[in-house]
Order: C-alpha cells, then sequence, then structure tokens
C-alpha cells in the first residue's frame, strides 16, 4: 500500500518542534503529494493554539502552497479537543472559515466542560464504554469532523457503535502510527460497518513526517486494501 498523504501532523503551534514549512518540505522529501498541519484546537489547556493565532496559521499556509505549488499541497486543519459527555468540542465557529477540515479526539489535559471525570476513569464497564462512544457520537454529528483521532487511545470505546456513526457523518477512522491504539479486530469490526480508514504520522517533528511504519502493519494485519484508506488512493477528505 502506497500511501501519497500524512493528514495528522504537528508544529511548533501546538507541541510539535518544526514549523508549517519544515513539515511540507519533510513530505516532499517523502514523495507524498500532499500534508496537513492539524495543531491542538485551543481547548487543550497545554498545547492549544491561541485563537489570535489562527489568521496566522491561514496565511502562511497559503504562502507555501503558492512557494512548493505543483510539490506539494498544503492543509490547514485543527485536531479538535473533545470536551465533554455531551459531544462538545473546541470548534472555532467564528473562525471555521479558515482550516480545510477538522480532527477530532479526546485527549488529557484539556478544559472540560461537563463530564470529563468519566472520561478519566479508566475503566471497561460496559456503561462507561457506552458513555465514552455516545460523546464521540455526539460530537461527530454536532461538527463538520472528517477524522476520528486515535480512537480507543486514554478511553476504551465500542468501534461497531463508532464506525456507524461514522459511516452515517462521513468521517474516517485513524489508524495512527504514533498511538496505535486500535486494534486488528478493531479495524476488521469497522471495516464490517463499512467504515473508511485514514494511517496518519501524527508527527512532532519534521523527522516523523510520512512515517505510517505502525499504523501500516496493523492495516495489514487487518486485511485492509487501498480502497478502504483514503490516503493511499486520494488527497480528497
Amino acid at each position: 500500500m502506497k500511501l501519497i498523504a500524512d493528514f495528522h501532523t504537528h508544529t511548533t503551534y501546538s507541541h510539535g518542534k518544526g514549523s508549517i514549512e519544515t513539515n511540507a518540505l519533510a513530505a516532499i522529501a517523502k514523495g507524498l503529494n500532499s500534508i496537513a498541519i492539524t495543531d491542538h484546537g485551543p481547548g487543550h489547556r497545554f498545547y492549544g493554539v491561541r485563537r489570535a493565532k489562527f489568521a496566522k496559521m491561514r496565511e502562511e499556509t497559503d504562502a507555501l502552497n503558492v512557494k512548493y505549488a505543483g510539490k506539494i499541497k498544503i492543509l490547514l486543519g485543527l485536531e479538535l479537543n473533545l470536551l465533554s459527555l455531551e459531544g462538545e468540542t473546541d470548534y472555532p465557529h467564528e473562525q471555521a472559515n479558515l482550516f480545510d477540515f477538522f480532527l477530532m479526539g479526546y485527549h488529557r489535559g484539556v478544559f472540560p466542560k461537563s463530564g470529563l471525570l468519566s472520561f478519566t476513569i479508566k475503566k471497561r464497564a460496559p456503561e462507561a464504554i457506552e458513555r465514552n462512544t455516545r460523546a464521540i457520537c455526539l460530537a461527530l454529528e454536532r461538527y463538520p469532523i472528517k477524522i476520528v483521532s486515535h480512537p480507543g487511545e486514554y478511553i476504551p470505546l465500542d468501534i461497531t457503535l463508532l464506525a456507524k456513526a461514522a459511516v452515517k457523518t462521513g468521517a474516517a477512522l485513524e489508524i495512527n502510527a504514533s498511538h496505535p491504539a486500535i486494534t486488528p479486530e478493531q479495524i476488521k469490526l469497522a471495516k464490517a460497518e463499512g467504515a473508511r480508514f485514514v494511517l496518519s504520522s501524527d508527527a512532532h517533528t519534521p523527522e516523523r513526517v510520512g512515517d505510517f511504519g505502525a499504523a501500516l502493519r496493523l492495516a495489514m494485519e487487518a486485511g485492509l486494501s487501498e480502497h478502504d484508506v483514503i490516503n493511499a488512493s486520494s488527497t480528497n477528505l
């Protein structure tokens, strides 16, 4: 499987080590057609991008797309944070037009709105799994989310229910090379529901851009083909 885009990378705007340009240059060196810059939304207390920086990120991305036209397509995304059991996130309503797409996942260290304690208790009781999954499904219904970031990382989920919601809303499930929380068995269950996937590096340094190794191994073990993976056959989200 040849992957042609990396839709999940971080820069110094959040807690990455490289700039938008150095990530783009790394993607070019890896032979990718497209890269997305997806720093954390402002709801993260430690790594969130301040809203005042959004316009600057957009301007920088647009300028680099002109500079590297024909070599790489640079998308500006934002990795939203799940903030409550009601599916609330830090979606930037007034500035949403500055971004090309949105990812969303649960992260520790966020500014909670309500019900967050249920996420942080590491239980695999059926009721906890149901609450967690319902929260993400509600977020998919409320916001234009294209990718569910590292499903199963930090909180247990019902992958079948999540896959059904993702198919309904058109979101892809991520197989994350840096946080390979999803298992081959879960990938198979999600595929059976018609889910599509995206393999990402979740790079925090330019050197890791396009490093899909762990994600590729999971995808191969689960029997995925290029038709199941959106960044294997197209750079369109």
